[in-house]
């Protein structure tokens, strides 16, 4: 029941509608009472031949509207009690979108794609139906039991009441015992789902490499022995749950036995009718749902508990990144010079140096080409200036101002990303274009569309602006796919642009006609681009030439060119490779 402590903020600020629920539910249960004491009074009525035939059917008719106040009632809790529930339910989902939205690349290393999807899912299902159903059977079993317990002992017998309680001791200590076994087994149950939610998800979004390596197979093998392994976990619970009510109907049979012959020896000495007799073995039967219920909400809630503590870990992870708004200062809306002045970077939780001595000074209307071999470090300089980490020893300025004194927000709106692997919304093109500015008009559209050289391919397409591209862009081509990705980061018009090999699955002759438009885009703006395609770098005004982390060589394209190193010998290869392909074609 721990859950309810952790939740008791929310029943404190909904408590209206959870006291009318509780409300509700304890007049449901006195008036459950009724039916029993009525059959009883029939009974001894008909036994001492005292009752008319008028006097049967208006007790008859106090059953039946009995019942249907009761139904009533029951439609009312209802709407209070799970229109409560559903609300936390959506401000779980917000919270937790949120801390999804805050947090930076450090969290994501920690965490996979499918077990948050299962976290916001169906762990907020299951706290939510704890907070709606499970606080209804816990309310029900108790007030119900109490109020039967009470009506029999002081209307009926309090002695025969308490030898017919005597296997409850047993039952509540199993109960308790069960309970603790089931948590520990939800928790393990639940793990399991989110990697099976996971490879689900990595399946789905990998298939046509999976269809090309032709390894359908072998995926599916390794999807069944996770689904045979959450399968065995979920199995586990339900062996677990299965113990309660057996247990619940043992103890409720005893009772009855002990009940009855008690009762029987009770109604052989006259110390009671058999109206009575009757009447308090019927209330005994309503004993049966608050046990059971109350079995049912252990299970609910040692589910729910399980599945918030997965929940609240998410929400209580610290930003890598502090993002503190009060000291927000307040950039010129105009660019500014950009200063990066990394003296070592180490990743979270890593000893090895990534990055050592990258110093450099860009001033608006320039453009920063930035290459080197694999692994050198050119994204995770990128991630630095997005301020997807912070710097403990050096710093970034714009305007002069350090990075860590603006605020996230802030300081990206300044930015525009364009990476090398494009992601479009299953939308259509012209709101996968207008992402970042979706009041812009069509002839905004178009012209950062003529920029990024994809409005002809666009025209081309079944509805043109209005085509939709599928899952991922999945309808479109990998060069489409980039072009429209630029135009989109062209229409928010930020200070700085930055093209992460934004334009490697795109040929070269369109490739040269987007660096031309770019050239006279860039007066106002600052540009910084990374790859490996050289020729690309030919008008930039500072190359960085990275290895290891450091800056190997740096210079204008011209310059770097003659000077032997990676640069000379990669631009030579490159060279090489396209003479040798106009050779053949």
């Amino acid at each position: 029941m721990r859950l309810f402590i952790k939740l008791s903020w929310y029943f404190f600020r909904e408590w209206k509608r959870y006291l009318g629920a509780i409300t509700i539910l304890v007049i449901i249960a006195i008036m459950q009472l009724l039916p029993p004491y009525v059959v009883g009074i029939l009974i001894d009525g008909v036994t001492y031949n005292n009752m008319t035939n008028k006097d049967i059917c208006m007790w008859v008719i106090v059953i039946l509207i009995t019942a249907i106040i009761i139904y009533i009632l029951r439609y009312a809790w209802r709407i209070l009690l799970f229109g409560a529930s559903y609300k936390l339910a959506i401000e779980l989902r917000d919270n937790f979108y949120q801390q999804l939205s805050i947090q930076q690349k450090a969290f994501y290393l920690s965490y996979r794609t499918g077990d948050l999807v299962a976290r916001v899912t169906h762990d907020v299902d299951c706290v939510v139906f704890a907070a709606g159903e499970g606080v209804l059977t816990l309310v029900d079993s108790i007030v119900m039991s109490s109020i039967v317990l009470i009506t029999m002992s002081v209307q009926i017998d309090w002695q025969l009441t308490l030898i017919s309680l005597v296997p409850m001791p047993l039952m509540a200590y199993f109960i308790r015992y069960y309970g603790e076994k089931l948590h520990h087994s939800v928790k393990t149950a639940q793990s399991s789902f989110s990697i099976l939610n996971n490879y689900i998800q990595e399946s789905i979004t990998s298939i046509r490499m999976i269809k090309a390596f032709g390894i359908e197979q072998t995926q599916l093998s390794q999807f069944i022995k996770i689904a045979q392994d959450n399968s065995k976990k979920n199995i586990g619970v339900t062996k677990v749950d299965a113990k309660f009510d057996p247990t619940i109907y043992i103890s409720i049979g005893i009772s009855n036995i002990l009940a009855v012959g008690f009762g029987s020896w009770l109604v052989w000495h006259n110390q009671m009718t058999l109206g009575q007799l009757t009447r308090f073995i019927m209330y005994l039967g309503l004993m049966i749902w608050p046990m059971l219920a109350l079995a049912w909400t252990f299970n609910i809630v040692e589910r729910g508990n399980a599945s918030w503590n997965r929940i609240n870990k998410v929400l209580l992870e610290k930003c890598s990144v502090k993002n503190d708004n009060s000291n927000d200062y307040i950039l010129p809306y105009h660019p500014g010079n950009l200063k990066v002045s990394i003296n070592k970077f180490y990743y979270p939780n890593s000893s090895d140096l990534v990055l050592e001595n990258i110093n450099f000074h860009l001033e608006p209307g320039k453009i920063l080409g930035i290459c080197g071999p694999t692994g050198s470090g050119k994204s995770t300089l990128i991630s630095l200036i997005q301020r997807y980490f912070d710097i403990e020893k050096g710093e970034i300025l714009y305007h002069g101002i350090s990075l860590k004194n603006l605020s996230l927000d802030n300081w990206r709106s300044r930015l525009a990303v364009v990476n090398q692997i494009p992601f479009l919304f299953s939308d259509t093109v012209i709101n996968n274009i207008t992402l970042g500015k979706p009041d812009a008009d069509q002839k905004e559209i178009e012209y950062v569309s003529k920029m990024a050289c994809v409005h002809n391919d666009i025209l081309l397409l079944t509805k043109g602006y209005q085509t939709e591209v599928g899952e991922r862009g999945t309808m479109l081509s990998g060069g489409q796919r980039q072009r429209i990705t630029l135009a989109r980061a062209l229409l928010i018009d930020s200070e700085i642009l930055i093209l992460d090999d934004a334009l490697s699955a795109i040929d070269s002759a369109t490739e040269n006609q987007i660096l031309n438009n770019l050239r006279n885009w860039i007066n106002n703006h600052t540009l910084i681009m990374i790859t490996n395609h050289l020729s690309s770098l030919n008008e930039a005004d500072e190359i960085l030439v990275l290895n290891d982390g450091k800056i190997l060589n740096r210079g204008k394209h011209n310059k770097l060119i003659k000077k032997p190193g990676w640069y000379q010998d990669m631009y030579r290869y490159q060279q090489l490779e396209t003479a040798l392909y106009i050779k053949k074609y």
